[in-house]
């Protein structure tokens, strides 16, 4: 994907990883939403709200986040499943003021030697002092990290357990 960010303004980005597993079982990792805290070094974790207990479209959560120095920076945001296609695409919107706020698209493509998973983010709508804050701490930067981050931590798991290793999840 071409990158349409600017640094000024958060609009979208995408970071990709071929992982040496197969799509159906990486996308279970990504999916399982209440194990998201073990890939992201943003997400603390994530509860299903609702009677929720998986990924369905519609199926809502909250996540709780941390960033900035120690952690210090917390924040919790709701969100719905948008898109829930086993082995394909898991995507899931965060709300700002009951509407929809920032989409999360996790894709997965089998190419030779695994599954190539893109994670990308496209802004909707964000609070003003959210896009105040964005330049100074030059946000898009630490996105795209974080992404990278976040699919670093899914290959090794993936191909860990692939391997039959046992994997310890970060809580």
């Amino acid at each position: 994907m071409r990158t349409k960010n600017q640094r000024w303004w958060l609009t979208e980005d995408s970071v990709s990883l071929v992982v040496d597993a197969p799509a159906e079982r990486v996308y279970d990792m990504v999916a399982d939403m209440t194990r998201m805290g073990e890939w992201s070094p943003e997400c603390a974790c994530v509860e299903w709200m609702d009677g929720a207990t998986g990924p369905a479209v519609g199926a809502r959560f909250v996540g709780h986040n941390r960033t900035g120095p120690r952690g210090l920076i917390r924040w919790s945001r709701r969100g719905r499943v948008l898109s829930a296609e086993r082995g394909r695409e898991f995507a899931f919107a965060t709300e700002e003021g009951g509407r929809e706020g920032v989409v999360w698209r996790y894709r997965f493509e089998p190419v030779d030697g695994g599954t190539r998973v893109t994670e990308s983010y496209a802004v909707g709508r964000i609070p003003a002092w959210a896009r105040i804050v964005d330049v100074p701490t030059n946000r898009h930067k630490e996105l795209l990290a974080g992404m990278r981050r976040t699919l670093e931590q899914l290959k090794a798991a993936a191909e860990a357990q692939a391997a039959g290793v046992p994997v310890a999840g970060r809580h």
